[in-house]
């Protein structure tokens, strides 16, 4: 994870599990990842504070996650199992880890927080390059919509209103890098809070070259955790990479 995504994430750590927690995907999203781990040891770029690597450990595969933000780790060891939860404070695009596994995944659109084009492809190459002869690369990520910004880029948004916050998203879209700024700004009776964060979004075809580029081919497209097909309506994409033949 770049040195800024780390920055945000340590910022947001505190109501993270707040507002992820209730995503109700995460039990298929499980099931999913298990199948393709096929009994072998599994590896998390990002791992966050553990909403998927926990349970999936729980199944009794071997878990390993990586981790840029160290605030985020500490919310993971608060967490059932995470005390005992093996992870690596670094940079996801590194893959510190001197072994191979057999399912690599990235998940909840962690891959688009690497914030330049050479960074992701490093981090594809070096996941392709710790995958295992039969091994599998798993991301979920959202497909980019520039309608979600104004004509020139902005957009402030109420995400809600409640009795004693109200939650506002201001955005910011530079096409020429693919990137979009956000800052999430809840003000309540006790003051201000910001929750900043960036990613650099990448289209389905974009993500395929990269990982050729990686020595990886697609195998499986889905629009979602439970198999769903991939269309032109589709909102998000699952995407099951291999090593090339």
């Amino acid at each position: 994870m770049a040195p800024s995504s780390a920055s945000a994430y340590n910022a947001v750590a505190e109501v993270y599990d707040e507002w992820t927690g209730p995503l109700p995907d995460t039990p298929a999203t499980v099931e999913f990842l298990a199948r393709y781990a096929a009994g072998g040891p599994v590896l998390e770029l990002g791992v966050g504070t553990g909403r998927v690597a926990l349970p999936l450990a729980a199944k009794g595969l071997e878990v390993i996650g990586i981790e840029g933000a160290d605030k985020m780790i500490d919310k993971l060891k608060l967490r059932p199992g995470g005390d005992a939860f093996p992870v690596i404070l670094g940079d996801m695009a590194d893959v510190a880890v001197d072994r191979t596994f057999s399912l690599i995944y990235l998940v909840f659109n962690t891959f688009l927080c690497l914030l330049d084009q050479r960074d992701q492809v490093r981090c594809l190459r070096n996941a392709a390059e710790h995958l295992e002869p039969d091994g599998t690369l798993v991301t979920e990520m959202y497909v980019p919509d520039p309608r979600r910004t104004d004509a020139d880029g902005r957009r402030l948004a109420t995400g809600s209103v409640e009795r004693d916050r109200v939650f506002l998203e201001a955005t910011m879209h530079d096409t020429l890098r693919q990137r979009i700024r956000t800052q999430v700004v809840i003000v309540s009776e006790s003051g201000i809070r910001l929750y900043p964060s960036q990613i650099r979004y990448v289209w389905p075809s974009e993500l395929d070259l990269m990982a050729q580029l990686a020595g990886l081919e697609l195998v499986h497209r889905h629009g979602g955790w439970a198999g769903e097909p991939f269309t032109a309506k589709s909102t998000r994409h699952v995407s099951v990479f291999r090593k090339a033949a």
